[in-house]
C-alpha cells in the first residue's frame, strides 16, 4: 500500500478552482460567451502545472490523479452506504 499523498493547501485550492471552472464551462450553453471561463481555465492550468510542488521531474505523473481526488468533494463509497442501511 502506498502512503497517502500530501499536497500543499494552496495546490488543492487551485485544483478545486480548476474543477469548478471546468464544470461551469461544461454546463454553459453553446454561444453563451464562454471566453472568460476558457481564459480562466487556461490560467489555472498554467498555475497548477508550474506550482513549486511539482519541481521533481516525475511529481506530476505520480501525484496528478491523487491531487484531483483530494480536491473532489468527499462522497461515501457504496460499501459505506450499505453498512449504514
Amino acid at each position: 500500500m502506498r502512503p497517502p499523498f500530501r499536497f500543499p493547501e494552496d495546490l488543492i485550492t487551485l485544483q478545486k478552482a480548476w474543477q469548478q471552472t471546468y464544470a461551469e464551462l461544461a454546463q454553459a450553453p453553446a454561444g453563451a460567451g464562454t471566453t472568460a471561463l476558457r481564459r480562466r481555465l487556461i490560467a489555472l492550468s498554467g498555475t497548477l502545472c508550474t506550482h513549486p510542488h511539482w519541481a521533481a521531474p516525475t511529481a506530476w505523473r505520480a501525484g496528478g490523479v491523487e491531487l484531483r481526488r483530494a480536491a473532489r468533494p468527499h462522497i461515501s463509497a457504496p460499501a459505506d452506504r450499505e453498512a449504514t442501511a
